[in-house]
């Protein structure tokens, strides 16, 4: 903001509220707005400005701020007051005025044509949504009219600024209509009336883009209020498709080429231009036509050109590839593009550091392939014939394109570059893999061969890059195809060991191939001796862990069967690793391997091992739980924890006994996680002795228990009883989140069972009422309420009460305590809905209101009558009829969830003083 002076520092602000709507009084509070240091001056200037602009005199006082003396920021200010009255309060203005106030705004367009922009911009977007409230009957050649008014002769002095004014007019006003909230039928009706005003806007389009002399400032708004038309699908066919041809012309121009290919892109993207076939074969050539351009773009390192064509070529080939396939006669021309866009693809450079075009073409080749193999079965052949040659050539392209840089320039890149060019590389992966549907198992063979020829070459032995690269392939496809009946993964398990791994690039490939190659090592388990042993080596290096852990979890996940061969060293390794190596989420990666591994031992070895395994790390703990709190402690304690927690996840017996016999039933054996957590359950109650009040140890512990009921499911019954006593002196101690998620997990899995009801009712009763008790607190200091909140994470709160309110009518003590509290529970909803300091927890409590009103309908609708009947109840902005509206409407919502999280959204935003602002407003 410019131009304004600062108020005097020793002059107090005036009392806002008391001031009447005069145009003074608007500039003194907008000067307080932009000047007064104190925010809470700005911000009762901000809300006076608000309902000032919503105010019936606004209609007037609006027009002296647009005057000649006044400043930049308060005929803004006017301007945007002008739009707000005409968008929102249209009803307002009696219909007899619309005609003056179209004149008004014409007339003060035409003066603003020199600037300020800002205030000309604004001016404009008040008129487009004048136009938007009066087409097609009260101003029924709109368009036509503006151009007429705005179009002057060449010699007048202003002419530029005119031209430049009428194409900001016609500019914003397809924006506004996009933007604005419109009724289905009225904006069918609008958009039929401006496709009828395309005809005057064309034809003074392509008449300023033709100019020899025109000035390039016009010519870039002509093109961007194209671009702004685009949107509304005009016809893609005589003078339109001309003037899409006049944009190719302006790719010449330096200053217009961005602006030219956004206009190109966003007209050619529009998939109704598929009705147009013969305008868009028309444009192959157009298109073709830029390919000299471009290989002269990529020759010189000229990012910005070649970035820009690429973009239109791919916006053509990609938006209507099955059009285009279809033109049979026209099938040169279109493999022209193709092979355009795989120069593309193959543009020279690095990516992100040399190039950045390539990565926009990869979407396209899956395009090209999912309509060439949606034909029918006579017509793919004939497509195949033509693009699988193109196809192994962009394999020859991707590949090369994920080389890597040599080991001194990638130590030169940025983290950035780093990061985007492994971006790049999953981009690449991914398309490999739909090139796989398209080629088949010949593209396996193809990589296998050139593999096997760099390997066996003793002569001269290849790049690093080159043996990377062909292993990268066979691990994009290996992921997610189905290898298992591949002739060449054999070869290639034998060819891994070969490669003389000195780069730390190749070994995490290496070491991501194998893991790719799990489920084939699970068909082929005497194949695991060629490749485990390098996993484990990579475990003992530091800089493989992240690619060697990951393998070794996939292994130990669909080989476990087979592993009891390696169990010892798997075991011993990975000891060694996780205590002096790893990071945490290593670590819990790790953990969950070796769970899967043990969980394929034998019965009687599982606790030995497991024991084994997890010994130093509860003795660890052990210490740290009698240590006197520390930062460094508690971290300790939750790395520890949470690799028990990984452990637990996938440490699984019972599928030991779907194809067992002869043997003992499970439940006639305890389970070796409850076994553990059984000797452990003191240590763990020890160490909450000393941290219950901290919520990460706290999540921590649970963390623990809830995996392993995930896990165990009905298998954890031993230790319902413990369990649920702890967690109620937890919750009732310091309620938290991680808690409530442990008890609703338990309620899931045991509230039916009848040996354990006794003990899951208590749990529920103290929670309930735990959380209730909390509740009554709010209603008595909601600033204490919202501490609560925050220091609980507040989010549970509604997923819990959502879990009780679903019970009510099978679990009779949940239903007993909805009675008789729930009228409290809703009361302190609306009370929240309706407070300023809890309009970010409105979703959360719709669902609950969702969930009461779709159990006990009857209940909740009493409820609502006895709070909202209440005058100045939950706000005294909102009338009684608003609040019986509210009410009406959320009680005949009962299956559409969403619906309830904007009727309560709009219904807090009536309590602040905020409606219309999501739209809904006409509802109340």
């Amino acid at each position: 903001i410019y131009g304004m002076e600062p108020p005097d520092s020793s002059v107090q602000s005036p009392d806002l509220v008391s001031l009447e709507l005069t145009v003074e009084n608007v500039e003194t509070a907008l000067q307080q707005l932009y000047y007064d240091p104190d925010m809470e001056h700005k911000n009762v200037a901000q809300k006076w400005l608000t309902q000032a602009q919503t105010s019936r005199q606004a209609w007037q006082f609006c027009w002296p701020l647009l005057s000649p003396d006044k400043l930049p920021e308060i005929q803004f200010f006017g301007a945007s007051t002008l739009h707000t009255k005409i968008s929102c309060h249209w009803a307002d203005l009696p219909t007899d005025q619309h005609q003056t106030l179209r004149m008004q705004l014409l007339s003060h367009i035409s003066h603003f044509s020199s600037g300020p922009k800002m205030v000309l911009t604004r001016l404009c977007v008040a008129l487009a949504s004048l136009a938007l409230h009066t087409m097609p009957q009260g101003w029924p050649q709109a368009v036509a009219d503006m151009v007429r008014v705005y179009q002057p002769e060449k010699e007048e002095v202003n002419a530029h600024a005119q031209c430049l004014a009428l194409l900001e007019l016609l500019t914003v006003l397809p924006e506004e209509f996009q933007s604005c909230r419109l009724p289905q039928a009225r904006r069918a009706q609008l958009r039929e009336a401006l496709a009828g005003e395309w005809t005057a806007v064309c034809p003074l389009l392509r008449q300023l883009l033709q100019r020899q002399e025109g000035n390039s400032q016009v010519k870039e708004q002509a093109l961007r209020c194209l671009s702004s038309w685009v949107g509304l699908n005009f016809p893609l066919h005589g003078e339109s498709e001309g003037l899409l041809q006049d944009c190719f012309a302006a790719l010449s121009d330096p200053e217009l080429f961005d602006t030219a290919v956004e206009t190109i892109v966003g007209s050619i993207s529009q998939p109704d231009c598929q009705r147009y076939t013969d305008a868009l074969v028309n444009l192959m050539p157009l298109v073709l036509g830029l390919h000299d351009q471009l290989k002269a773009a990529a020759r010189d390192g000229d990012m910005e050109t070649s970035h820009g064509i690429c973009r239109i070529a791919v916006a053509l080939g990609e938006t209507h590839s099955r059009t285009l396939l279809e033109q049979v006669e026209h099938w040169q021309g279109y493999l022209a593009l193709v092979n355009m866009i795989l120069f593309c693809t193959g543009i020279p450079g690095h990516y992100p550091v040399n190039e950045t075009t390539s990565s926009l073409t990869l979407t396209f080749w899956y395009t090209l392939q999912d309509d060439i193999l949606s034909f029918e079965e006579d017509k793919q052949v004939v497509y195949l014939q033509v693009y699988r040659p193109v196809y192994f050539q962009l394999v020859d392209v991707l590949l090369h394109k994920a080389h890597f840089p040599s080991e001194q320039d990638y130590t030169s890149w940025s983290s950035d570059d780093k990061e985007q060019f492994r971006i790049y590389r999953v981009d690449i992966s991914d398309t490999l893999m739909y090139v796989y549907e398209i080629l088949g198992a010949e593209l396996l063979s193809k990589l296998y061969d050139r593999l096997g020829r760099l390997l066996m070459d003793t002569e001269r032995p290849a790049a690093w890059q080159d043996t990377e690269a062909l292993l990268f392939g066979f691990q994009a496809i290996a992921e997610t195809i189905d290898v298992n009946y591949s002739d060449v993964i054999p070869g290639l398990i034998g060819l891994i060991p070969r490669i003389s791994i000195s780069n730390i690039q190749l070994a995490d490939t290496v070491m991501y191939t194998i893991g790719s190659l799990a489920e084939w090592l699970a068909d082929h388990p005497m194949m695991l001796g060629n490749v485990l042993p390098m996993v484990l080596q990579g475990l003992v290096k530091a800089e493989l862990s992240v690619s060697s852990v990951s393998t070794l979890k996939r292994i130990c996940r669909e080989c476990r069967h087979d592993l009891a061969p390696y169990t010892h060293d798997i075991m011993t390794v990975s000891q060694v690793s996780v205590t002096i190596r790893f990071t945490n989420s290593q670590c819990m990666w790790l953990m969950q391997g070796l769970g899967f591994l043990l969980s394929a031992l034998p019965m009687e070895e599982i606790l030995g091992s497991l024991t084994t395994l997890i010994t130093p790390h509860i003795q660890r703990l052990d210490t740290l739980a009698h240590q006197e709190p520390s930062p460094t402690a508690k971290l300790s304690i939750i790395h520890i924890l949470g690799m028990l927690s990984s452990l637990f996840t996938t440490l699984d017996i019972s599928r030991q006994d779907e194809g067992s016999e002869g043997t003992t039933p499970a439940q006639a054996r305890p389970n070796p996680v409850v076994v553990v957590l059984q000797q452990v359950f003191t240590l763990i109650q020890t160490i909450l002795s000393k941290w219950l009040s901290d919520s990460e140890v706290v999540e921590a512990v649970c963390g623990v228990f809830e995996r392993s009921v995930k896990t165990l499911l009905n298998d954890f019954a031993p230790m319902v009883q413990q369990l649920s006593e702890m967690l109620g002196q937890i919750y009732s101690a310091f309620p938290q989140a991680s808690a409530l998620d442990l008890t609703r997990q338990m309620v899931h899995i045991f509230a039916g069972e009848k040996d354990h009801f006794s003990p899951i009712q208590a749990l529920i009763e103290l929670v309930t009422s735990t959380t209730l008790s909390i509740f009554q607190q709010g209603k008595r200091n909601l600033h204490t309420l919202r501490l609560e909140s925050l220091k609980l994470d507040f989010q549970p709160f509604p997923k819990f009460l959502m879990e009780l309110v679903c019970h009510c009518g099978d679990i009779p003590p949940i239903g007993q305590v909805l009675q008789r509290d729930g009228k409290l529970l809703v009361h302190t909803i609306l009370e929240m809905v309706g407070s300023q300091s809890f309009c970010c927890l409105t979703e959360h409590f719709s669902e609950v209101l969702f969930c009461l009103n779709r159990h006990c309908p009857v209940l909740l609708a009493q409820w609502l009558k006895e709070g909202l009947h209440v005058p100045g109840f939950p706000s005294a902005q909102v009338s009684m009829e608003q609040k019986d509206t509210f009410s009406q409407q959320l009680l005949r919502e009962q299956t559409n969830k969403r619906r309830v999280k904007e009727i309560v959204k709009e219904f807090s935003l009536l309590c602040r003083g905020l409606q219309g602002t999501t739209g809904y407003s006409a509802d109340y």
